[in-house]
């Protein structure tokens, strides 16, 4: 990269100008890393462990743990240490790492979610050919494609964007390194290149949100016409958390990058930022979780299994 020799290292957003709310915002970030680690290690482990779980939509949603957990220890663990150490600097390699990183798992992520998508209008739509239309192999073509689609497009982003020259310092105003920040550094009449990668990503961006929007227009049209009320609550219960996971991550994403630049300050980009990049890995789990019978006694099945004294204690305890 040509900034390579010209810059060694950025300087990110700072929490807070006191020691006192440094470590706050350390704790803050720690609760939540924790509880990424906590839900998605449980899925990835359940559904890994358990046969019964041994479908395809679990077998999406193990891809989506990996990923969640993936994005969430590219930003948090270098901005709890950066509030432990007192210290703002990253190198230049540790930042390019970073955009490179989250620009991978958040755009595999949102591949997924549209492969996702149609694993519930099949299920739902043409349930009598589940099993042929998204058989094993099938199922891996189209995680590899999400995941495929992610790198190429994080290498391409990555590759664009930090060849652009820096002309306005190295200061990064977020706490990890993030594209459009890394952008306002750049010189102004040098990125078009990047405006028109971002022009086709948008366009991108919108026929997989056309396509989960179809889908789930044919989902609700096949409801209608269950018979049953248990077999509608059945279908309603499936396709509620991952429309409920799409929502999270849609809105939060669409307001980090859509906001209007006359509101636009430190504080608030850095809660913006927060709110896509941390709460989603966090929230997944449980939102996957509140409504899936099947997965909750999976997960206790692996607790009793690996932890038995524990989950004593707990139920005498209760």
């Amino acid at each position: 990269m040509s900034n390579a020799s010209s810059i060694s290292e950025f300087l990110l957003l700072a929490f807070a100008d006191t020691w006192e709310l440094q470590l706050l915002h350390f704790w803050l970030f720690l609760g939540i890393y924790l509880l990424a680690l906590l839900g998605n290690g449980l899925i990835i482990t359940t559904v890994a462990c358990e046969q019964c779980l041994h479908t395809p939509m679990y077998f999406f949603l193990l891809s989506l743990s990996i990923l969640d957990l993936a994005s969430i220890s590219t930003t948090v663990p270098k901005a709890m240490a950066n509030s432990l150490q007192d210290t703002r600097d990253i190198s230049y390699l540790g930042c390019a790492a970073q955009v490179f990183l989250f620009v991978f798992f958040m755009s595999a992520e949102f591949s997924l979610l549209t492969v996702m998508a149609y694993d519930r209008y099949v299920a739902i739509c043409k349930h009598l050919h589940y099993g042929t239309v998204l058989g094993s192999r099938a199922c891996v073509c189209m995680a590899a494609a999400a995941w495929g689609s992610g790198f190429l497009y994080a290498v391409l982003h990555t590759a664009n964007t930090l060849s652009l020259p820096l002309c306005q310092g190295n200061s990064v105003d977020q706490f990890f390194c993030e594209l459009p920040q890394i952008l306002k550094l750049s010189c102004s009449d040098a990125y078009l290149g990047e405006f028109q990668l971002l022009v086709f990503s948008a366009f991108a961006f919108l026929g997989c949100f056309i396509f989960i929007v179809v889908s789930y227009v044919q989902i609700f049209r096949a409801m209608l016409r269950i018979p049953s009320q248990l077999g509608q609550h059945k279908a309603v219960s499936t396709c509620l958390p991952h429309l409920a996971v799409v929502s999270l991550f849609m809105s939060t994403g669409m307001f980090a990058y859509l906001k209007p630049p006359s509101i636009s300050s430190p504080s608030l980009n850095l809660v913006v930022a927060a709110l896509y990049a941390l709460v989603p890995p966090a929230v997944n789990p449980l939102i996957y979780s509140m409504r899936n019978q099947e997965l909750k006694k999976a997960v206790w099945k692996v607790l009793t299994e690996c932890f038995p004294e524990a989950i004593v204690c707990l139920s005498s305890s209760t």
